[in-house]
């Protein structure tokens, strides 16, 4: 185990482990599959523990891995099959609709989005990450994340009307 301190791995995980979950979470949207995302990044991180020049990075290092674990899981359908829902609204949300509903409203359609867009809007608007930081995360240069997240807004318009403002801050995602 040379070059790597497994006391340091062991907080770091202990330590940002509710973060990393809630990122995988709001990516995938399932608990399951979130916990899967989680086990497999911070394997990853473990493995490449030794080499990170910084370990202060290893946080970024681990969202990337989940973000590149989740896209790849994306592709091979992992994520496809359908699943039944018995909590289909008539409609989007009313402009007083309270903060809950409209969490669970944004989240299902942030849930429809393709998982780059989900990944960019997640850190852009509920992580309150930089453009630049997201781009890190994301291994994508700061344009790519601005196409990513206006393209994203642009779907959300199109399937929440005009109150998705209103509906993000509700869900604590501010535009």
């Amino acid at each position: 185990m040379s070059g790597r301190d497994p006391g340091a791995f062991a907080e770091f995980a202990t330590s940002k482990h509710g973060a990393l979950y809630r990122y995988a979470y709001l990516l995938a949207g399932e608990q399951g599959l979130a916990e899967d995302l989680v086990q497999e990044a911070l394997t990853k991180t473990y493995v490449a523990w030794g080499r990170l020049r910084d370990p202060a990075n290893a946080e970024a290092y681990t969202r990337k891995a989940i973000t590149s674990i989740a896209i790849s899981w994306w592709r091979r359908k992992a994520w496809r099959a359908e699943r039944p829902r018995d909590d289909v609204p008539d409609r989007p949300l009313e402009a007083r609709a309270d903060e809950v509903t409209a969490r669970i409203w944004l989240w299902q359609e942030l849930r429809r989005l393709p998982p780059r867009q989900r990944a960019a809007l997640v850190l852009r608007y509920y992580e309150d990450l930089t453009i630049v930081q997201t781009a890190e995360i994301l291994g994508c240069s700061e344009g790519t994340v601005k196409s990513q997240v206006s393209d994203a807004l642009v779907k959300l318009r199109a399937r929440l009307g005009g109150d998705v403002v209103l509906i993000m801050e509700k869900a604590g995602m501010a535009e």
